[in-house]
């Protein structure tokens, strides 16, 4: 079924064609956030057993532009990344034994020693039990991803290695640089020719950032995202980054800085429109990086997420053994697999993540299903408290509609 809604509040719901009446469910849920404005556009995607039973696009991917929500508009995928480029990397490479899961990281980042960063498995880093810091600045003392590395093999463990989960950031930036490392690419062009082109995704790509002239000078403005995906619609996030900005700047936040937060002031202030939300990813790596980066439509992601539901052969190319495909998706504690994230919310044995633009992929083996949301919520700017609309719930409603669970209390 294919339903396109030109304009908020302007969907028809007499064309929605799917029989379906779970799907239909989903539908009218994501059309009801948009026709309330809580979210300004939104493209759902689902499919069972190969087969598309609905995409939808609601709402607008541009706001002030008014430019209407397609199928295949292009999303920032902020965290979405982590498993669409760079844990599908770590998967090619571990299937070829190119990289042990369970050897230190400094086998393959060989300065990324002492103070207990020896410890540190690749494995850790995959399930976010580095002990790194969640999240840091980089682009505070770095403006490029050899010094972004730098400074964070400079950074203390806050947590014993493979002991206790916390989310990171940092772990797949590194994870981002040995894939690099052992294949002798640039991330970017790796998932592409390993990826992307034998799947026939022609919407997925990272968006390099290019900086003319002596890079310890060059402003924000300066620094201009690239082709691929030069000819397409993206769906625009927000303006600038006042969210991370106040991440720096309030302690209340939960975030401290080393350093003077005022040491630094390139910070955007323009609507990003096909250029890398997440700052670190912008600043510091170049558009390309192994936490942020990737753009994608939802069709190209339902290819991604069917590749995984069919244990790494997608329509007769097999790109990773069944073994390797069934080893990251195992559970390792704190709903969390290899990369994967594990919902609490979704079916047993369902497999995910979720990005900071609104984004959501969820895959349900043993219904076959393939779930993608993609949300652009940022787009209506941050509200009185510097946030953005909370689009959980939604992504929760929906996969309780399609895939007919119980939500957690």
């Amino acid at each position: 079924a294919f339903l396109l809604c030109a304009s908020i509040g302007a969907c028809d719901r007499s064309a929605l064609a799917t029989s379906d009446p779970d799907v239909s469910v989903a539908d009218s849920l994501v059309a009801s956030w948009v026709d309330q404005k809580l979210i300004p556009g939104a493209v759902l995607l689902v499919a069972k057993d190969g087969q598309v039973l609905h995409e939808a696009a609601y709402g607008l991917a541009s706001v002030a532009d008014g430019v209407p929500m397609t199928p295949s508009t292009v999303f920032d995928l902020a965290s979405v990344t982590k498993v669409m480029a760079n844990t599908l990397a770590m998967m090619v490479l571990s299937d070829r034994g190119e990289v042990l899961l369970d050897a230190p990281v400094s086998r393959y980042l060989t300065d990324f020693v002492g103070d207990g960063r020896e410890l540190v498995k690749v494995r850790d880093l995959l399930t976010h039990r580095s002990g790194l810091p969640q999240w840091v600045p980089t682009y505070y003392h770095a403006s490029d991803k050899d010094e972004a590395y730098a400074y964070i093999r400079s950074l203390s463990l806050m947590w014993p290695a493979g002991k206790e989960r916390n989310y990171s950031d940092l772990g797949f930036m590194l994870l981002g640089l040995i894939a690099e490392k052992v294949s002798s690419q640039p991330l970017d062009e790796f998932v592409m020719r390993e990826l992307y082109d034998p799947l026939g995704l022609e919407s997925t790509a990272y968006r390099r950032v290019e900086v003319a002239g002596d890079k310890s000078m060059v402003s924000a403005e300066e620094r201009v995202a690239v082709p691929p995906l030069a000819d397409v619609v993206f769906a625009r996030t927000s303006r600038g980054n006042p969210f991370e900005r106040r991440m720096i700047h309030d302690l209340r936040f939960g975030y401290e800085i080393a350093g003077d937060a005022d040491a630094w002031s390139e910070w955007r202030n323009w609507w990003l429109d096909g250029e890398v939300n997440d700052g670190n990813a912008f600043h510091a790596f170049g558009g390309v990086a192994g936490h942020a980066g990737l753009f994608s439509t939802a069709r190209d992601l339902y290819v991604l997420l069917g590749l995984m539901l069919s244990r790494g052969e997608y329509e007769g190319n097999r790109l990773v053994s069944p073994e390797t495909v069934a080893n990251f998706l195992g559970p390792t504690g704190d709903r969390q697999a290899l990369g994967w994230q594990l919902p609490v919310y979704a079916p047993q044995g369902s497999f995910g993540h979720t990005g900071f633009t609104g984004t959501f992929v969820l895959g349900v083996p043993d219904q076959g299903l393939a779930l993608v949301l993609l949300t652009n919520r940022q787009n209506f700017d941050v509200d009185e408290n510097t946030e953005y609309p909370d689009v959980g719930p939604l992504q929760r409603a929906v996969t309780k509609a399609v895939a007919g669970v119980s939500l957690p209390n």
